[in-house]
């Protein structure tokens, strides 16, 4: 009879082995848990990992404080990632920025794109590897290599955007302006991730024995799903209407001509621009020493010229310091190959190359005759000579001389920009279409007969564009060089565009990402039905699975003590037993 507890336990512990080897052949994938928990922590074997307890944490405090770690960082690479990749309209003034700061070309922003890529797949990947194994009930241990790759990550992230937000901070109403064209996308992005997230969720609710931690995470989850399902009653997009209701494409001014296919502000590229289908030419323009008007942006001439090989000791100088005759000694078109500041370099042919390495200074007398020929419209930005400049003081009359008694072209061709002495202008020639970058009242614009605003692309609002038109002042926006952004300036309403790729942005037939409101109510609708029911059927099967475990392993198994929680503890405790004797 003294033997009689010791045989019952021994039964016990018996059909408790047999429970354990039967849950795990239905639960548990020996091989897959053991690469997660590999990758993930470095315990690549089964007796260096345990299963979380049940009602117990899945994790001590540490590694909590390790995953809600690993979820942060994963939070700001993705801002980091998203915000750099839509600043991508904007990379070649960032390498340019970099080049006048650093004195020589590199591309920056591509690197930038590659390491933020490359530290949200590595967080990603980490973060996934932590919910798969939540989702199979393993406890956490991220290993110490781990640890100081996310916190460097985390690093790295925060300063990259620190540093990006006080240097070009403008480039977050880019990402503001990306929203209205990505938000419907980015909104099915989050119901699929929070869907996904149901079963570890749906797990370990109903794992948890605090009634009160079981609510919490129910709330949480809920509370986040719901507001993603309602998140599109509060969205706006100008992509979302009636196709009826589309205007014309933007016309397509070329900016710099077509510098992705040629040296910028040279004949070629404006050749370039005009072939590709261009609706107008932009450029800026500088008056030399001597009085010949001619185009150049920068405010010296060591980015477009061989200036440091011709004239070492004025690499600095103004270009407006130049004689036209030392300018015309310049070479204007080698650099395009040497720093090939679009990676386009290499798609010009044998010919195409030879031309753009020959490239001289343009003058605005050639510019205007080529626009005049082809009967397009130009705009420009005319800078003063600096102090002790002979024309400091008659720049813009110089300028008017070569449109209306030097060049062919017609003065409606041109859009006046410059706003120093616009009423002399509009007297000297009253057939100018005035131009301003100044979003004034409207009743202020038509007193100074603005026929034109000129605003940089981040300015753009369907709203604003509408009412400038209605009082037949037309928008011109700049630089868009990106499909959607052009896609969303269509849109909005705008009449024109400055761009850098005029060859690609004549191909669109329709804006990007264009939808009926019909269409994305349908897309809507079917995205939460279809979350809901999903969420649903996990949660069901997970309280079915916690429920139902002991039943659906072995029906003959009968506990004659204890309720199913206890069982469950009893076969994580034989677990740990044949870990030990192992």
């Amino acid at each position: 009879m003294g033997t009689a507890p010791a045989e019952v336990t021994q039964l016990k512990l018996g059909k408790l082995k047999v429970a354990r080897q039967r849950l795990l052949q239905r639960y548990e994938h020996q091989l897959f848990v053991s690469c997660l928990a590999g990758l993930y922590g470095c315990q690549w074997r089964r007796s260096q990992r345990t299963h979380a307890q049940p009602g117990h944490c899945c994790c001590s405090k540490r590694e909590c404080c390790s995953f809600a770690l690993i979820v942060l960082t994963f939070c700001l690479c993705l801002v980091f990632l998203y915000f750099w990749s839509e600043a991508r309209n904007d990379y070649n003034d960032f390498d340019w920025f970099n080049f006048g700061n650093l004195g020589f070309w590199f591309p920056w922003s591509i690197v930038l794109l590659i390491l933020a890529i490359f530290l949200f797949t590595y967080v990603a990947v980490v973060l996934l590897l932590a919910v798969c194994l939540l989702s199979e009930g393993q406890r956490l241990y991220l290993h110490w290599c781990h640890k100081i790759g996310i916190s460097v990550t985390l690093i790295l992230s925060i300063v990259a955007s620190s540093v990006l937000t006080d240097l070009w901070s403008k480039e977050w109403k880019t990402v503001l302006l990306s929203f209205q064209v990505t938000a419907p996308y980015l909104h099915i992005g989050g119901v699929v991730l929070m869907t996904l997230l149901s079963w570890p969720v749906g797990f370990h609710v109903f794992r948890v024995n605090m009634r009160v931690r079981r609510m919490a995470m129910m709330v949480l989850y809920i509370t986040v799903l719901v507001s993603l399902y309602l998140v599109p009653l509060g969205m706006h997009s100008p992509c979302i209407k009636e196709r009826s209701s589309l205007g014309s494409a933007p016309a397509l001014i070329g900016h710099r001509g077509a510098p992705m296919l040629a040296p910028e502000n040279t004949y070629m590229s404006f050749e370039k621009a005009l072939a590709a289908g261009a609706d107008g030419l932009e450029t800026d323009v500088t008056i030399s020493y001597d009085g010949v008007p001619f185009l150049m942006h920068d405010k010296n001439l060591r980015r477009t010229t061989n200036v440091k090989d011709v004239f070492a000791n004025w690499t600095h100088t103004s270009p407006a310091m130049f004689t036209w005759k030392e300018l015309q000694s310049l070479n204007a078109g080698s650099w395009f190959f040497s720093q090939d500041p679009f990676g386009t370099a290499s798609s010009l042919s044998a010919d195409e190359r030879l031309q753009a390495q020959n490239q001289s200074v343009c003058t605005l007398r050639a510019f205007l005759d080529l626009a005049a020929q082809y009967g397009k419209l130009v705009i420009f930005d005319l800078y003063r000579p600096p102090r002790g400049h002979p024309y400091r003081d008659a720049w813009i009359s110089r300028t008017l001389d070569v449109i209306q008694n030097e060049s062919s072209i017609h003065s409606s061709q041109v859009l006046w920009l410059p706003p120093e002495f616009r009423e002399f202008v509009q007297e000297i020639d009253p057939n100018l279409q005035q131009t301003t970058g100044e979003q004034a009242p409207v009743e202020e614009l038509q007193l100074r007969h603005i026929a034109r605003l000129n605003i940089h692309y981040s300015s753009m609002s369907e709203k604003e564009i509408r009412k400038y038109a209605v009082a037949n002042i037309s928008t011109n926006l700049y630089v868009i060089s990106e499909p959607w952004l052009y896609s969303l300036a269509w849109c909005a309403g705008a009449h024109s565009v400055a761009t850098n790729a005029v060859h690609i942005l004549k191909n669109l037939q329709r804006p990007l990402f264009l939808m009926t409101p019909d269409e994305y109510m349908l897309m809507w609708t079917l995205t939460d039905i279809t979350s809901f029911l999903l969420v649903v059927i996990i949660f069901v099967f997970h309280w079915w699975r916690e429920r139902g475990l002991a039943r659906s392993v072995d029906s003959s198994l009968l506990l004659e003590h204890g309720s199913y929680r206890q069982f469950r503890t009893e076969v994580n405790d034989v677990w740990s037993l044949s870990d030990m004797s192992s």
